[in-house]
């Protein structure tokens, strides 16, 4: 017989049914996600995950084995999920169509973009964190650069692709943070413009 969780002071806490036995790792990945959204990383545990996931402790350790790799996983599906959902990488060369779609990415899956800047502070304190968080970061910076270079004639120096993904990631964090849509969408309307101006200043050097 099973009984529920016991709270503080031997209060009975109500546990979510066990709904989801069974239906994989993403869906698990989803709550752990989820969970460190609201809470930071400290509070992932087995048990958290499972209560968010609505199922059985044991399933989540049968997926994962330890917390390490649970933590592990959660930071590859999450940053692989991000970038999925959005239009960094939109191939199209037009300085208009650049970062497309941020506002709404943001607006859509806050959990997703709060999950990641829990990850970058613990790295700070956590330093084992460092490599894992830092070789799928690399995607993004890979992905910005590569769209610039549809955007602007010859090559792309890193720190001018860094420099943009700040700004990106600064606006992501403050609309999670405040809100103000608009301002989001007024930086980067600026951001485009600068864009188009830098490639038509290279095009008329190539020209002359």
């Amino acid at each position: 017989m099973t009984t529920d969780p016991v709270g503080p002071a031997g209060e009975r806490r109500s546990r979510k049914p066990v709904t989801n036995y069974g239906t994989g790792r993403t869906a698990l990945l989803d709550a752990a996600v989820r969970v460190v959204a609201r809470g930071g990383l400290r509070g992932l545990t087995y048990r958290a995950v499972a209560l968010e996931a609505g199922v059985t402790h044991g399933l989540v350790v049968h997926h994962f084995g330890s917390r390490d790799a649970l933590i592990g996983e959660a930071v590859t599906h999450a940053i692989h999920s991000s970038l999925n959902s959005s239009t960094l990488d939109a191939g199209t060369g037009e300085p208009a169509d650049f970062a497309a779609g941020l506002t709404d990415m943001v607006r859509s899956g806050p959990d997703l973009q709060a999950f990641q800047y829990e990850l970058l502070l613990e790295a700070r304190r956590t330093p084992e964190l460092r490599p894992r968080l830092r070789s799928l970061y690399e995607e993004y910076f890979e992905a910005t650069r590569r769209e610039l270079e549809r955007i602007l004639p010859g090559t792309v120096d890193r720190g001018t692709s860094r420099l943009v993904f700040a700004a990106l990631e600064g606006l992501v964090l403050h609309q999670l943070v405040f809100g103000e849509e608009e301002v989001t969408e007024e930086a980067l309307a600026r951001l485009r413009s600068v864009l188009a101006g830098l490639a038509g200043e290279e095009d008329a050097a190539d020209g002359s």
